[in-house]
């Protein structure tokens, strides 16, 4: 097989790796870091994992940690419009010339294993060793690592050391991989914790904090529980949550977070009590971290990504109710004419029924278009309509494609806003067309 010669060729060799397969062991992860030469591992690394909010929570620390003036390495899943946006230093995707560099040694380590009778990495992991890959050539201070799926199994739970652990909110989700209940899907993520590495963890779920306390007791791991009463929230606006934080340093302090999603309050803390725990021992400018929060930017969750379109990426029940919760709160009394059209796509793997139902249950909404998109697991649009014509009396419809969905909801919105829910890869298609000038207003 010719070697791919381009970044082109690199991103096309990578996206024909099996994506949805079973896991390799950590033990062939950890093999395949060695043969790239342990990239990152002599790094501070934060370890991420949680059903919602671990983008936003990742974020977040970024910002505080560059306004701090550290480098740091950032990997996430999955990507919206470009591959490179998996692979993050100080905030921006690594370039075309840095990812192709990174990709042929990726690929040596990963034919080597293969020489060797081991398997090739997937998809996934050998994303992840490309990251660390490229982590290591940048020198950065941090890494921070946002789990795939899970925390036990995933690879990014290689690392055998790292210096904070971080589990954001746990609900349902991936139940016939991780389990169908709170605890086993709990009992999951808090496997990214290490004996002694401090963790910090959303505690909104007792059920879920139970579990974190209990497996973190065991490790000796020191613990760190974020609740309601860490924070009081001021407003809520369209792009704008001003809230105060209720410790003894910084009582008197009001933060702004430029997301509107509710539920980024609790993010924005739990990310700010990381950087408390890696600069402990640092001197640190608070009016810099205020500034820094204010200026984050997480595309795919509550964004306006166009004149009254907003885009989330809800992929699962918890998330549809953090999204009814936020609009409710920023649109509290609407006119009839100003009912929002939901825009709705979801993977097979998902509980897109109960996400269905949820909306139609608690969310005052005009319309309802199902929407197809662009990959193997996406739900076919008919069969999302038939769903909620089950569960709701409002108008349906449903369109195989994204642009066809929104025309079809601009047609109908009087005005209200347009929402774009389900899936972060139909979020990723719209933001695609905006991006290439696309208008529906």
């Amino acid at each position: 097989m010719m070697h791919p010669r381009s970044y082109r060729e690199a991103v096309d060799y990578i996206e024909r790796l099996p994506r949805f397969t079973r896991k390799h062991s950590l033990v062939h992860t950890g093999e395949f870091l060695r043969r790239l030469g342990d990239p990152g591992l002599d790094q501070r690394i934060v370890h991420v994992a949680g059903t919602n909010g671990k983008g936003s929570v990742c974020a977040c620390l970024q910002a505080v940690l560059e306004a701090e003036e550290k480098t740091c390495g950032f990997f996430t899943s999955p990507h919206l419009i470009s591959i490179n946006e998996r692979i993050q230093v100080n905030r921006c995707p690594v370039s075309d010339d840095t990812f192709y560099r990174v990709f042929r040694r990726a690929l040596e380590a990963a034919e080597s294993m293969e020489r060797d009778g081991m398997e090739h990495p997937s998809y996934f992991e050998f994303l992840f060793g490309m990251g660390m890959t490229a982590f290591a050539l940048a020198g950065t201070e941090y890494i921070i690592l946002e789990t795939g799926l899970g925390g036990r199994l995933d690879a990014t739970n290689a690392p055998k050391q790292p210096a904070l652990t971080v589990i954001t909110s746990i609900s349902l989700d991936h139940t016939d991989i991780l389990g169908e209940t709170i605890e086993e899907i709990a009992g999951e993520k808090a496997g990214i914790i290490k004996p002694g590495v401090p963790v910090i963890f959303d505690g909104s779920n007792e059920t879920a904090a139970a579990v974190i306390r209990e497996r973190a007791g065991k490790l000796g791991a020191p613990c760190r529980e974020i609740s309601k009463n860490a924070f009081e929230i001021l407003e809520v606006h369209r792009n704008n949550i001003a809230f105060l934080r209720r410790n003894a340093y910084d009582r008197d302090v009001t933060w702004h977070v430029p997301l509107c999603g509710i539920y980024q309050v609790t993010n924005t803390e739990i990310a700010l009590q990381a950087a408390e725990c890696l600069l402990a021992d640092q001197k640190t400018h608070m009016e810099r971290w205020v500034e820094a929060v204010a200026s984050v930017r997480w595309e795919g969750r509550m964004e306006q990504a166009a004149p009254h379109l907003t885009v989330d990426g809800a992929h699962n029940p918890g998330a549809i109710e953090g999204f009814i919760q936020s609009v409710e709160l920023l649109y509290p009394d609407l006119a009839e004419n100003e009912r929002p059209v939901v825009v709705f796509g979801a993977a097979s793997d998902k509980k897109y029924e109960e996400m269905i139902q949820c909306l139609c249950g608690k969310f005052r909404a005009k319309a309802y278009i199902a929407a197809g998109f662009d990959d193997e697991r996406a739900v076919p649009a008919e069969e999302l309509g038939r769903l909620f014509k089950k569960y709701t009396k409002e108008q349906v419809l449903w369109r195989d494609t994204p642009t066809e969905a929104l025309e079809a909801a601009f047609s109908l919105r009087e005005e209200g806003e347009v929402y774009c829910v389900g899936s972060l890869y139909l979020a990723g298609e719209v933001k695609k067309e905006l991006a290439g000038g696309r208008s529906y207003a």
